[in-house]
C-alpha cells in the first residue's frame, strides 16, 4: 500500500500562504510600480487555483504559462503548486512550431498567455488539442477566438484556499532544455527538489538577515529566474521583476538605487555595463549586498571593476543548469580572483564525481565529465525513460560538461559534451539548429558550432554543404530558412559554404577544428540574424 501524500508545508505554495499568514501587508512583488502584497498575491493565487481546477488542471496536469516577465507569471507558478498541477514555463521567444512541440510532448491541458504573444500560440495551439482552454493577460479583451480573459477568470473564481494535499515529492514543473537531438527535453523538478536547492543555496552563500530585496531581471521561464524567485519568497523577501526586452544598464541601476536591491545576478556582460554607466560612483547602492554571475566567466578586470564599484557588496558565481534545480557549484566572493576561471565548489546538498566514459574516477587534474547526485537533482525527463536512462547511467546524473579539478577541489569547465553554446546566457544545443538547417532541400550536410563574440559572449555559426543540385547556396538564404523554424537567438549570426566537412577514422565532424578554423578572425558570411536591439537573454 503507497503511504499517504507528504504534506509539510514546504511548497512554494505553502511558503507564501506562510507569510500571507504573518505579514500579509509586506509587499511580495513589485513591477513597473504595481504591488502585490503576501495576503493580496495568496488571494489572487486561491482564485486562479479554482480557475484553472474548473478547467481541467487538476493535481498533476500541466499548465502551460507562456508570458513576459511579471506578476501573472509568479501568479501561475504558486496557483499551481497550490492545485498540485504541474506547471509547464514557455520561452516567449520561441518559434510556434517550438512552442507546439512542447504542449504536444507536455501534454498540457490550460495555458496562461500574454496578449501580446496570443497571435504565436494561436498558431502552435491549432495543432494541439488537449489544451482545453487558453487564459490572456494584459488584454482588454479576447485577442483570439477561443481564448479567456484571465482577469475575468479570477473574478468569477472563489477566494478561499483549494484544499488540496500536495505530495511533497510530486513533480512541481517541466522546464523544457535545448535537447542534444534536435528536440528540447522536459525536465521534471519536484517541490522537494526546489525546496532543497533554496535552502542549500542559503546554507552554503550566508545570505544576510537584510538581504531582503531580490531583483530579477532574467527571464522567469529560466530556471534561473525562477530559483531566485522562491528562493525571495521563502524568506519573505519583496522580489522587484525587472521588465522583458533589451537589457538597459542606466535602467538598472535606477532600479538598484530607488528599490534599495539587496541581491541581483546578471551575467559578466551585463555587469559590465552596468559598472560603466556614467556617475555611478555617485549613486547610493550601499543596500547591494550579494552580486552574482553565471552563464560565463568573469575577467578579472572585471571582478576587480565589481569590487570597487560595489564595495560593500559580496561577489558569488553560480553555475548549474536547470536538471540541477539551478546551482550546482558556487565560487564564493573571497575565492573570485583567486581562483579565477572556476566554477567553484559543489553546492551543500550536491556531491559530485569526475569521471571517464567507464564511470571511472578520473585524477585530480585531469579532464572529465562532471556527475551529480543529491536531492536536488531532477526525477529525469518528462516522457522520456531511454533519455532518463541515459542521463542516469551508473546512478549519477550526467552533466555533459567536461571539467578538471585543482588541487584545493575547485572545478574548472573545460569544454560541453553535448556541444551547447551559450549567447547572452541563452542555451543554444548545435544538434536542434543542425536539424533545422537540414531540413533545407539545398543542404547536404551541416554543422554548428559556438564561436566567440564581443557582444553575446559565443554565437553559432553554421558550416554548410550543399547538394550538387543547388547552385549559389548563399548565407542569407540559410539564416531566412532558419527564421521561419526557429528563435532568433538561435539562428546563426554567420554562415560558412564548403565543400566538405572534417570527419575522423569513425565519421564523425571534428567540431573542434571547425571552432578554431572558424574563430572570430575567420571568414564567413553573416546573415543579420539578430536583429538590431533584440537581446539575447529576453530580460
Amino acid at each position: 500500500m503507497n503511504p499517504p501524500p507528504v504534506y509539510s508545508g514546504m511548497t512554494i505554495s505553502d511558503q507564501l500562504a506562510r507569510h500571507a499568514r504573518s505579514v500579509p501587508g509586506a509587499v511580495a512583488l513589485r513591477m513597473d510600480g504595481v504591488d502585490r502584497t503576501y495576503g493580496e498575491l495568496d488571494v489572487r493565487v486561491n482564485r486562479l487555483a479554482h480557475a484553472l481546477g474548473a478547467r481541467g488542471a487538476g493535481p498533476g496536469e500541466r499548465v502551460v504559462v507562456m508570458t513576459y516577465n511579471g506578476l501573472e507569471m509568479a501568479e501561475v507558478f504558486f496557483a499551481c503548486a497550490r492545485l498540485g498541477a504541474i506547471c509547464v514555463p514557455v520561452n516567449f521567444r520561441l518559434h510556434a512550431d517550438e512552442v507546439a512541440y512542447q504542449l504536444a510532448d507536455s501534454g498540457a491541458v490550460v495555458a496562461v498567455v500574454e496578449s501580446g504573444l496570443a497571435a504565436t500560440f494561436a498558431r502552435a495551439w491549432k495543432d494541439v488539442p488537449t489544451v482545453r482552454h487558453c487564459l490572456v493577460t494584459g488584454a482588454d479583451s479576447v485577442p483570439v477566438a477561443g481564448m479567456e480573459r484571465y482577469d475575468d477568470a479570477l473574478r468569477a473564481a472563489p477566494e478561499t484556499d483549494p484544499g488540496v494535499a500536495v505530495d511533497l515529492h510530486a513533480p512541481a514543473f517541466v522546464m523544457y532544455t535545448s535537447g542534444t537531438t534536435g528536440r528540447p527535453k522536459g525536465a521534471v523538478l519536484t517541490h522537494y527538489n526546489l525546496a532543497v536547492q533554496t535552502m542549500s543555496r542559503f546554507a552554503h552563500i550566508g545570505v544576510p538577515s537584510d538581504c531582503r530585496v531580490w531583483l530579477i531581471s532574467t527571464p522567469l521561464f529560466h530556471i534561473g529566474g525562477l530559483a531566485a524567485l522562491l528562493s525571495s519568497v521563502m524568506v519573505g523577501g519583496r522580489t522587484v521583476i525587472a521588465r522583458s526586452g533589451r537589457f538597459d544598464p542606466a535602467g538598472t541601476v535606477e532600479l538598484l538605487e530607488r528599490e534599495r536591491i539587496g541581491y541581483c545576478f546578471l551575467v559578466p556582460a551585463q555587469w559590465q555595463a552596468v559598472c560603466d554607466v556614467p556617475g555611478i560612483a555617485d549613486r547610493d547602492l550601499s543596500a547591494l549586498r550579494l552580486i552574482s554571475w553565471g552563464a560565463a566567466p568573469a575577467t578579472k578586470a572585471l571582478l576587480h571593476l565589481m569590487i570597487e564599484t560595489f564595495p560593500g557588496a559580496r561577489l558569488l558565481s553560480v553555475f548549474g543548469q536547470t536538471e540541477s534545480s539551478a546551482v550546482s557549484t558556487v565560487l564564493l566572493g573571497e575565492d573570485a580572483l583567486r581562483k579565477i576561471g572556476s566554477v567553484g565548489t559543489p553546492l551543500v546538498n550536491v556531491e559530485v564525481r569526475i569521471v571517464d566514459e567507464q564511470m571511472n574516477d578520473v585524477p585530480r587534474g585531469e579532464i572529465g565529465e562532471i556527475v551529480y547526485r543529491g536531492p536536488t537533482i531532477m526525477t529525469g525527463y518528462w516522457n522520456k525513460p531511454a533519455e532518463t536512462a541515459a542521463a542516469f547511467a551508473g546512478g549519477w546524473f550526467h552533466s555533459g560538461d567536461l571539467v578538471r579539478q585543482d588541487e584545493d577541489g575547485y572545478i574548472y569547465v573545460v569544454d560541453r559534451l553535448k556541444d551547447m553554446i551559450i549567447s547572452g546566457g541563452e542555451n543554444i544545443y548545435s544538434a536542434e539548429v543542425e536539424e533545422a538547417i537540414a531540413a533545407h532541400p539545398g543542404v547536404a550536410e551541416v554543422a554548428v558550432v559556438g564561436v566567440p563574440d564581443e557582444r553575446w559572449g559565443e554565437t553559432p555559426l553554421a558550416i554548410v554543404v550543399p547538394t550538387s543540385t543547388a547552385g549559389s547556396l548563399t548565407a542569407e538564404e540559410v539564416g531566412e530558412w532558419c527564421r521561419g523554424r526557429l528563435a532568433a537567438y538561435k539562428v546563426p549570426r554567420r554562415v560558412a559554404v564548403v565543400a566538405e566537412l572534417p570527419r575522423n577514422a569513425s565519421g564523425k565532424v571534428r567540431k573542434h577544428e571547425l571552432r578554431q578554423a572558424y574563430g572570430p578572425a575567420a571568414s564567413a558570411t553573416p546573415t543579420n540574424a539578430r536583429p538590431a536591439g533584440e537581446s539575447a537573454s529576453g530580460s
